[in-house]
């Protein structure tokens, strides 16, 4: 700890990088907190980070949430195409019962849970996001993870030029 307080920004932000960054994207991804004390105490860690390494609070770096918006979606396509780890989660999805004009044909079903786990859960919570997704994104699957990423990033980035400031 202490090379890095004698180290320069750069020092410092690759370290946040390759050291603490993937641990926090792990906990947005997976762990999926939906209560605002859990997810402030994620960015919390962030904002830490920013200021020991730029001495600001908001350096350059993409938000937690914003690479939420991009890694869910991914996630829960490995589970949709059955990738390994993901297949059991890909095998209880239930496909949409109902399509409108508007709706893309890989839409899934949500899933009824009584509990808050169940409600909150990493699934449920991305299904609703996945249904929400231009039908150009999904347009050819199942493609590779990477390719779908790609295509993902692209709309998010194009939807966000787009939208009313």
């Amino acid at each position: 700890m202490q090379i890095l307080r004698k180290g320069n920004s750069n020092i410092k932000s690759l370290a946040y990088v390759s050291l603490v960054r993937p641990i926090l994207q792990y906990g947005v991804s997976c762990w999926d907190p939906y209560r605002k004390g859990q997810i402030n105490a994620l960015y919390r860690v962030q904002k830490k980070a920013a200021k020991f390494v730029h001495h600001k609070i908001s350096p350059n770096w993409e938000s937690l949430a914003s690479r939420k918006k991009v890694s869910h979606p991914c996630a829960f396509y490995k589970a949709y195409c059955g990738e390994r780890a993901w297949k059991d989660i890909g095998d209880s999805l239930k496909r949409h019962h109902y399509l409108s004009r508007v709706d893309h044909v890989h839409k899934i079903g949500t899933r009824r849970q009584r509990t808050d786990i169940g409600k909150y859960s990493f699934v449920n919570r991305t299904i609703g996001d996945w249904n929400q997704l231009a039908a150009e994104v999904l347009e050819t699957l199942p493609c590779k993870p990477s390719t779908f990423r790609k295509r993902l990033r692209k709309v998010i980035t194009e939807w966000h030029q787009e939208a009313p400031k």
